[in-house]
């Protein structure tokens, strides 16, 4: 990884990697052989860790729980084919625009 790639690029690349190339040894490449069900049930429960850490309070949980997060967030991402450089498009669209006034603009 070079210093100018983001981590979350780096990580979603091996993922494809994993996806692509699965061994029995991949923690990843057995998420996705498992299928969708089981990636978001991953998901959520990595979304209730940080839910607990947060009101635990405690930085360090609160930092590993998150990464564990985002590297769920990111299987699913490759698992569906969307690379994170899409979600970085929304994220752009939105910033600098209140997230009432946003909200408000999305389909009913």
């Amino acid at each position: 990884m070079s210093e100018q790639q983001h981590i979350l690029d780096a990580v979603y690349q091996v993922i494809l990697d994993r996806k692509a190339h699965p061994s029995e040894t991949s923690y990843t490449a057995s998420l996705m052989q498992k299928g969708i069900d089981k990636i978001l049930k991953k998901l959520g429960e990595e979304a209730t860790e940080v839910v607990i850490a947060g009101k635990g309070g405690v930085r360090e949980e609160i930092v590993y729980e998150v990464a564990d997060l985002f590297f769920h967030t990111l299987v699913l991402l490759g698992h569906q084919d969307i690379p994170p450089e899409e979600v970085y498009h929304e994220l752009r669209r939105r910033f600098g625009t209140s997230g009432i006034e946003e909200k408000a603009t999305r389909p009913a």
